[in-house]
């Protein structure tokens, strides 16, 4: 049903509503595309041809394909260019607020108490007694 080169558009997936054209027929059952796509390997019931065909040769390289879509008019999918999201997203909607508000100091925080500065008690340093001193002191007893 499918040849390399046939245009179609692609009926479901997040690509949905988009044209692409078959590069390669891996089986009966799926193919190789590439154009306003993603270029991968999808289920050919995923597909509605159309009655356009692009000479294009079998395993055609997205520059080939890019080239071809440009002389029809169509747009290519590039996936080095950042999309511009035209919604912004829930998340971004939070940390947009987050932002707006001026932080409050919470109402909770603990008050803190003056620090008692408590004096550290000295070491206690035992007086040298000369060595000979010790010895006698053995002796003695």
């Amino acid at each position: 049903m499918f040849e390399v080169g046939r245009v179609a558009v692609k009926i479901a997936g997040r690509d949905s509503g988009r044209k692409c054209v078959v590069v390669d027929v891996i089986d009966d059952v799926f193919v190789l595309i590439d154009g306003d796509v993603r270029r991968k390997k999808i289920n050919a019931k995923h597909l509605d041809p159309t009655g356009e065909v692009l000479d294009i040769k079998k395993g055609a390289t997205h520059e080939e394909v890019e080239a071809e879509f440009k002389k029809l008019g169509l747009p290519v999918w590039n996936k080095k260019a950042k999309k511009v999201l035209s919604k912004p997203t829930k998340q971004r909607k939070v940390k947009e607020k987050e932002e707006e508000k001026p932080k409050k100091a919470a109402k909770t925080e603990k008050k803190e108490e003056p620090k008692v500065e408590v004096p550290k008690a000295e070491p206690k340093v035992e007086e040298k007694v000369p060595l000979e001193e010790k010895k006698e002191d053995v002796k003695k007893s």
